[in-house]
Formats: structure tokens, C-alpha cells, sequence
């Protein structure tokens, strides 16, 4: 039986707000130290994160590693075309913030500086679950399926970035559902594991 996608979202970012803060930041040290020497982050030069909201792991200790080496950060802002779609903003230090509709900062820069999805290296995804074969529950709004859509068309043989699944261990789950437009991750890292799934990169 497939699951209940509503109640498995309420149950596991249920779970993820309760997490002790401490147990957040081991958590997220945890996957900076196991990303920063994996050959797919190391090459990376243009590399996006995300702004950690309701108990997401927090992907800021790998993206102060990133400046450190002098790799490109960047976080997604809300696109209006194609409409519910994101872009990726320049962030570093210092950044000037705005919240978006959803309440969530992203950088307040000037749309010519903003890059398409297809000009990213990697990108570090916030979920709500992921299985084995690397079908991503995200909060359901289609943001980052809508942006990545050209992975799936049949041929693209274009740049590629990688996509990587950052969370808890707990969100790991045996099965769930991918529909013909879900984009699936290559990677997903938690405090835990680092998982390739090869036969999704290529």
C-alpha cells in the first residue's frame, strides 16, 4: 500500500521541529563533513543551498565551507516565469536579506545576477522524506520539480548538476510514490550515510 504523503509530511516535519537544537547542529556538522571531500562537491564551483526553515537541515556549515574554498554559493528565489519556479541568487556575507511570499529570506540582488537552474553544479535540496531509488518528498508546492524539469527530457545531454538530498536519518523511508514529473535526487547525505544513486545520474 502506498503511503499517506499528507500525514507522512505532518509526522516527519513534526519530528524535524522537535529535534533538539544541538542535535541539529551535530547533525548538519555531520554532513559538511561528509560532503566536503566527496569528488562531486569538490568540483563544484557554482553550488546553491537553501535557507533552513521548520527544522530543516541547516546546509549553512557546508556553505561556509564553500566560501572558504572560493566556490560560488547561491539560494533560490521565487521566479514568476515560468510561473512557481526558482532562480538562484548570489549570497555570501553580508548579503542584503528579503522574505519572500512564503516568509523565507532570500538574497536581495538584482535579477541579472540571478542564475538558471541550468547553470548550477550542485544544488542542495531541503526534503520532507526520500527512499532508495531517490524519489524526494518535498513540502508539495513543485518548486524545485518545475525548475529541473529538463533533467527528465528524454536526450538532454547538457550540463548536469548534481542534486543532493541534504536531512535526517529519519526521513529516510523504504518507498514513495514518483509521479512522471518528479525529479529525482542523485545524492542524499545525512548524519548518517552518504547515498549515490547512480542509476538516476545518468
Amino acid at each position: 500500500m502506498p503511503p499517506d504523503l499528507p500525514q507522512l509530511r505532518q509526522q516527519l516535519r513534526a519530528l524535524r521541529r522537535e529535534l533538539p537544537v544541538v542535535k541539529q547542529r551535530q547533525a548538519a556538522r555531520a554532513v559538511t563533513d561528509r560532503l566536503t571531500d566527496w569528488p562531486g562537491f569538490v568540483a563544484a564551483r557554482r553550488i546553491a543551498g537553501y535557507w533552513a526553515c521548520y527544522g530543516e537541515l541547516n546546509p549553512l556549515p557546508l556553505l561556509e565551507w564553500a566560501w572558504n574554498v572560493n566556490k560560488a554559493v547561491y539560494l533560490p528565489v521565487l521566479a514568476d516565469s515560468p510561473p512557481q519556479s526558482l532562480r538562484f541568487a548570489p549570497y555570501s556575507p553580508g548579503t542584503p536579506l528579503r522574505h519572500n511570499r512564503f516568509n523565507i529570506p532570500e538574497p536581495d540582488v538584482s535579477p541579472e545576477q540571478w542564475l538558471e537552474p541550468t547553470e548550477l553544479d550542485l544544488v542542495l535540496m531541503p526534503l520532507v522524506a526520500f527512499d532508495q531509488t531517490g524519489t524526494r518528498l518535498g513540502m508539495g508546492g513543485g518548486f524545485y520539480d518545475r525548475s529541473f524539469a529538463f533533467l527528465l527530457k528524454p536526450g538532454y545531454l547538457d550540463h548536469r548538476p548534481w542534486l543532493i538530498g541534504l536531512s535526517y536519518e529519519f526521513q529516510k523511508v523504504a518507498e514513495l510514490p514518483r509521479q512522471s514529473w518528479d525529479v529525482p535526487l542523485d545524492a542524499a547525505v545525512t548524519e548518517q550515510a552518504l547515498r549515490v544513486f547512480e542509476e538516476t545520474r545518468w
